[in-house]
Formats: structure tokens, C-alpha cells, sequence
């Protein structure tokens, strides 16, 4: 298979005319052997709005990725010049992938460099096996096949994992809505999201905001989830509490099945970080370090301040723990009785105005 995969590759090179998309059907086709219980997607519509060039799913649910690039014309695989961005985009984002030239393989986890192999190379204007190679190549495709989700136990953890899900998927909702035409699906709720909420929001501020809802969305709905093997963008939707409904049925459009083609990869990919928590202990003296019970509602700092600092600031999103505010409250209902005359305090209604 793997001497296949190399003839097919020489015969798309001798043409002359060859792309990186040119080389694409071998590669899957290769690790669609090798990896006989994953399916592997490969869709240019998906890839230019910024996914990864193949989607490895173990039962419907993106468990690795692939991202390829031509070996006529990049040098560049360790991600340290024209990779960077998007190689460190996917690396913080994405626990388990594979950058390649088609001859070249490194394999990332978590972020970290884990191995890399040579299984092919130019000799005489023809691509020729590295002797050798193969078990190691083997080795590395297999072990990117059983890549599982790491578990999750903190909340800085959780945080950090969610807003790395939350700026992939902003990158990529954006990228969609640049490419659409104005009657698209996507298009239309911005444009309506424009006319009721923020009249003058742009592509990157809408597709912020919609990242944001999604990945908290789904935090919002795995605190109130009984079975959380079976978590799901879908399930997802059904599980926000209807003491939030404005979360609720914002999330119920943008997450449920009639989600984008383009975004739902990365939707998919972010529930399984939620499958992963354990929510028990992502929240044990959440409320003694915050001094808050709310962690639907508080929670978000911790997220915001991961996802975008700056933005957290802005907003004044900095949560008075409970404890002060009720020594604030109680103080300014003294005050009210002692000062200005108000038997009953804040609940005196004799005076509206002082």
C-alpha cells in the first residue's frame, strides 16, 4: 500500500502540473488503510474556511487531523517561517495532528513535537521509498489513530482548553462569512444578529461572538448533563437550562442540526474536550477560590481571561466575590437607615429620591 501510495504520488509529480490538492486522494486513500476504523474527510470547502486538510472521525466524532502541504514548495514543516501562524494555530487548538509534505510526517500532541519520520524523498526527479522507513511511518499514522482526548480535571485546564477551541472556531466562522454569498445561512444571522443586538458589527466581531456562544454553550449545557459519554453539539442544545433562554435558543440556532457544514468539525471537535471533563472535579472549590456558587455565570472570567485578555478587559468582566458584596450591601443598608431616615433600609420605599 504504502509502495501505492508512492507510485501514485510519482505519477502526479512526472505530470509536471501538480498542486498540493493533486496529491490529496493518495494520502487518504493510504490512511484509510491504515486506519480501518476512522473515517477520513478531505473537503475543500471546509479546508479553505480553515480546518485542517483531513478530519480522521471515530464514529462521527473528529479524533486527529491532518494538515499537508506541497513538498515542491514548502521547507517548513517545524512550523518556524511561512507555517508559524497557521502551525501554531492548530497545535494550540487541536490535541492530535499531523503536519506533511506528502514525503515528510511530524506528529503533535497536546502541542508538543512527538516524532517525526522521512518516508519518501526526491532522488534523480523521481519520488523513491527511504529505506527503512516504513515501520516507523506505520508506527506514527497508527498512533494518531488511538489519540484520545486527554482528561480533564481543573478549571484553568478547562478554561484554557475551551478558548483555544473558541479562537480556532472564531478563525474559522469568519473565514466563512468573507466567502458566502448574502443570502447564505451564516450571512443571514449575522445580518440578523446586526438589525436586533449590534447594528454595526463586522465578520470578525460577529464570528467572536458566535465562537464565544458556542464553546460557553456547551459548558453551559455539560454542568446540567447526566451522561456525559454521550455528550454532543446536539445534545448540547436540549441540556441549557430554560433559566437562561436567551443562551438557550441563541444556542439552539447556531449549534443545532442545521449547523453550517464548514464550522461543524470544529463544533464536534469542542464537545469532545466536554465528553473529557470531569466536571466534578473541574468544579471542586470553584466557589471557596471565587467565593462565587454561580459557575455557569462565573466561570466566564476564567474563560475570558484565557481566550482574550484584552477583551475581558474591556468588558469589565472582573466578578466581585459574594462575600464582598454582601458586606457592601449590608453597609450602604445601614447607612440608609442611620443617615437618611430609612427604617427599612434598601427595601424602604418612602424615598425614591435622596
Amino acid at each position: 500500500n504504502i509502495s501505492a501510495y508512492i507510485s501514485e504520488l510519482n505519477r502526479q509529480y512526472a505530470s509536471g502540473n501538480a498542486t498540493e490538492h493533486s496529491y490529496r486522494p493518495a494520502l487518504k486513500s493510504l490512511s484509510e488503510t491504515l486506519l480501518p476504523d476512522l473515517t477520513i474527510i478531505n473537503e475543500p470547502k471546509r479546508t479553505a474556511c480553515g480546518a485542517p486538510d483531513y478530519i480522521l472521525l471515530r464514529n462521527d466524532i473528529p479524533v486527529a487531523f491532518i494538515e499537508a502541504k506541497d513538498f515542491t514548495q514548502t521547507q517548513d514543516l517545524a512550523g518556524q517561517k511561512e507555517n508559524k501562524e497557521q502551525f501554531d494555530r492548530y497545535k494550540h487548538s487541536l490535541d492530535n495532528i499531523i503536519f506533511t509534505d506528502y514525503l515528510d510526517f511530524w506528529l503533535y500532541e497536546k502541542g508538543e513535537f512527538v516524532d517525526s519520520v522521512r518516508l519518501a524523498e526526491i532522488k534523480g526527479g523521481k519520488i523513491v521509498a527511504v529505506e527503512g522507513a516504513e515501520t516507523k511511518f506505520v508506527l506514527i499514522i497508527e498512533r494518531l489513530g488511538k489519540a484520545v482526548p486527554q482528561r480533564i480535571t481543573s478549571a484553568k485546564q478547562l478554561a484554557r482548553i475551551m478558548a483555544a477551541k473558541a479562537r480556532l472556531m472564531a478563525d474559522v466562522i469568519e473565514k466563512a462569512l468573507l466567502q458566502d454569498d448574502s443570502d447564505s445561512n451564516l450571512k443571514g444571522q449575522m445580518e440578523a444578529f446586526k438589525d436586533i443586538l449590534i447594528h454595526d458589527i463586522t465578520p470578525k466581531e460577529f464570528a467572536d461572538v458566535y465562537a464565544q456562544t458556542i464553546v460557553y454553550g456547551m459548558f453551559a449545557a455539560r454542568l446540567h448533563d447526566t451522561t456525559p459519554d454521550t455528550f454532543s453539539r446536539h445534545e448540547a442544545a436540549t441540556l441549557i437550562p430554560k433559566t437562561n433562554p436567551f443562551l438557550r435558543q441563541l444556542f439552539q440556532n447556531v449549534a443545532g442540526y442545521d449547523l453550517d457544514d464548514r464550522i461543524s468539525w470544529i463544533v464536534d471537535d469542542s464537545a469532545e474536550i466536554f465528553r473529557a471533563a470531569d466536571m466534578r472535579q473541574v468544579m471542586a472549590g470553584f466557589g471557596h477560590r471565587t467565593q462565587q456558587t454561580d459557575p455557569m455565570i462565573h466561570f466566564y472570567e476564567d474563560f475570558l481571561a484565557a481566550y482574550d485578555p484584552k477583551q475581558r478587559k474591556n468588558r469589565g468582566v472582573w466578578y466581585t466575590p459574594q462575600a464582598v458584596v454582601s458586606c457592601i450591601v449590608k453597609t450602604v443598608d445601614e447607612i440608609l437607615q442611620a443617615e437618611f431616615n430609612l427604617p427599612m433600609g434598601l427595601a424602604d420605599t418612602s424615598k425614591i429620591t435622596v
